[in-house]
């Protein structure tokens, strides 16, 4: 009895009470943590493992960047090796490890000898198949193989906070059962072109955007380029620049185009750190937002270094770069992309003022990535987005947003290589597609049609080689129509291949506002067809008579230089067509003070 007593006297005193209460939690902790209660698994996590399934694979490899990793010199390559599931994540910089959130991954760090010293095409570096509408639907797992390369240009931690892979994002369940996605399924609502056309008019009536919290002598000036829009002489039509069946109202436009060229002046922020921002993809499906990032931020003319005389303001990041750096393989779970970009608009909101004041409206994003949507929600919803996946259905907002073209570029060299097309007389293929089964309603296009008629060359995928993409061009070229089916969104890079090629696009995309809607007329240079009526295409498209036909084929080649990307830019080109629309839209949604 002895024993016991002396135990009692020990803890008789207040401070010795407090310790025994802490060492009997202390160990409670630790005992659950060992147990992989709620507590996590932090204990277990530093025992070797022994489970197979954990070791280094040499053929599970993933190339990864991450803003989180700082002090990475200047122009230097690396190489994130050894992806592990289930278990804790190192990041290792050299000989520095920095520890993030467990039960993710284990990445190992290799510098790579070979040094990059200019990363203006990142597509040249990255041998992995591109992951967009063309490659992976919505939400679904992006299985990436093969090395990938990435130059990150960044001697400083990024001046915000890095996004951590929290358990919301790593422990995300994958269903093992079927589950139908939504891009496997056709839209509940539709919403046909001419209720587009209407609420265009609606939202030019009455804007939603908000009104400034203080007012700017900017703003004098883009009222004042309203009225004068609005109010705009006659073009004339023996314009030989512009091509007048092509516009809603052309005089409206050239008026437009004309004060944006003189009065436009646009502030590109620096922040923001490679290889998210500032740094363009020039070559593949991503080619949109890459070159306008490029020209956007070369450019003398519009660009301002002093923010104070800016009207509207630039966020120069690529969503294909988003996507590719921060989207963990297999999560299902893109809430770290949507929390970066959020992360980044607070960043700016708290070292500027001009977000405030506005509260982003007199802001705008260029992003073609098809998660572009999701992940500019909410912390971006009053910017000017210019998105190629413009869905009405999915956030789109018509008068606002800018539909973007997807263009697929195969030579950022020459990215008019293979321009134009054989004349009318000398298209004898009525209707051409050729493509992956991406998404719903291409399966259903090849069901009714492949194989059927001799007029309707409607087929499948391609064989990969040089002859192939020969022959799916030369089909382009000699076709009447070109059919652009929708994939795993309603955008396609076909709508642009069709008019680089000079065939008359047959847009089967339902609830898609096809690109500039805001001045262009489609009904002028293409065919939009329902999807429930995809069983009457060969009668929809016979049905057209020859002068019609030959009015969309002129249509066609007149609309070719609004689509088209230039080392240096060009009057009415794709780059000054995307920042005209962001313009325009801007100042038919400018509220006054």
């Amino acid at each position: 009895m002895e024993f016991p007593i002396q135990i009692c006297r020990l803890f008789q005193t207040e401070k010795r009470k407090w310790l025994l209460v802490v060492g009997l939690v202390s160990i409670t902790h630790i005992f659950c943590q060992f147990l992989l209660l709620p507590y996590g698994n932090s204990l277990r996590s530093l025992l070797p493992s022994t489970d197979e399934s954990s070791k280094p694979r040499s053929d599970d490899r993933q190339y990864f960047s991450h803003p989180a990793s700082s002090n990475l010199s200047h122009s230097t390559s690396y190489l994130i090796n050894n992806v592990v599931n289930k278990s804790d994540v190192h990041y290792l910089v050299g000989e520095q490890t920095r520890n993030l959130d467990e039960d993710s991954l284990i990445t190992k760090l290799v510098v790579v000898d070979e040094d990059i010293s200019e990363l203006e095409n990142i597509e040249d570096y990255i041998s992995v198949k591109e992951i967009s509408n063309e490659a992976q639907p919505n939400l679904e797992t992006h299985e990436k193989s093969g090395e990938i390369m990435l130059e990150l240009n960044s001697t400083t931690s990024a001046p915000y906070p890095p996004v951590n892979f929290n358990e919301s994002s790593s422990k995300t369940k994958v269903s093992t059962g079927k589950r139908k996605m939504k891009s496997e399924m056709p839209p509940k609502t539709v919403m046909p072109i001419d209720e587009m056309n209407q609420l265009l008019v609606r939202h030019r009536r009455s804007s939603r955007a908000m009104k400034p919290r203080w007012s700017s002598p900017l703003d004098k000036e883009i009222l004042a380029a309203k009225s004068q829009i609005e109010n705009a002489p006659p073009a004339g039509k023996n314009n030989r620049e512009l091509y007048a069946p092509l516009f809603r109202n052309v005089s409206m436009f050239k008026r437009s185009y004309e004060l944006m060229e003189r009065t436009l002046k646009v502030y590109v922020y620096r922040e923001g750190e490679k290889p998210i921002f500032h740094q363009p993809i020039l070559k593949g499906l991503y080619a949109s937002e890459g070159w306008f990032m490029k020209l956007m931020e070369r450019n003398n003319r519009f660009v301002v270094k002093d923010p104070r005389k800016a009207h509207l303001f630039y966020m120069p990041f690529s969503s294909r770069m988003l996507e590719h750096t921060l989207y963990v393989r297999n999560s299902h779970d893109r809430t770290n992309l949507r929390q970066y970009l959020k992360l980044y608009s607070e960043t700016i909101a708290s070292k500027y003022r001009f977000w405030n004041r506005t509260g982003g409206a007199d802001h705008f994003l260029v992003a073609c990535h098809d998660w572009a949507p999701y992940e500019t929600r909410h912390h971006m919803e009053h910017c000017l987005k210019a998105l190629c996946n413009a869905d009405v259905t999915a956030g789109f907002k018509i008068g606002r947003d800018v539909s973007l073209p997807e263009t697929y570029v195969r030579s950022a060299r020459n990215p008019l290589r293979d321009l134009g097309g054989y004349p009318p007389s000398k298209r004898d293929i009525l209707a051409f597609y050729a493509g992956n089964m991406h998404g719903y309603l291409r399966t259903i296009l090849l069901e009714k049609w492949k194989d059927r008629d001799p007029e309707m060359k409607i087929l499948g995928p391609m064989p990969p080689g040089v002859a192939s993409k020969m022959n799916y061009i030369q089909h382009m070229k000699t076709s009447k129509y070109c059919i652009c089916p929708k994939g795993y969104e309603v955008n396609s890079p076909r709508v642009v291949e069709a008019i680089f090629y000079e065939c008359v696009p047959v847009i089967i995309s339902d609830n898609f506002v096809p690109p500039f809607f805001e001045v262009l007329d489609w009904n002028a240079f293409s065919v939009i067809v329902a999807e429930k009526d995809i069983e009457k295409l060969k009668e929809i498209l016979v049905s057209i008579p020859e002068k019609r036909y030959l009015e969309l084929q002129l249509g066609v080649r007149k609309v070719q230089q609004h689509f088209l990307w230039h080392p240096k830019p060009l009057k009415y080109d794709l780059f000054h067509m995307t920042l005209h629309s962001i313009w325009y839209n801007r100042v038919f949604q400018m509220k006054p003070r």
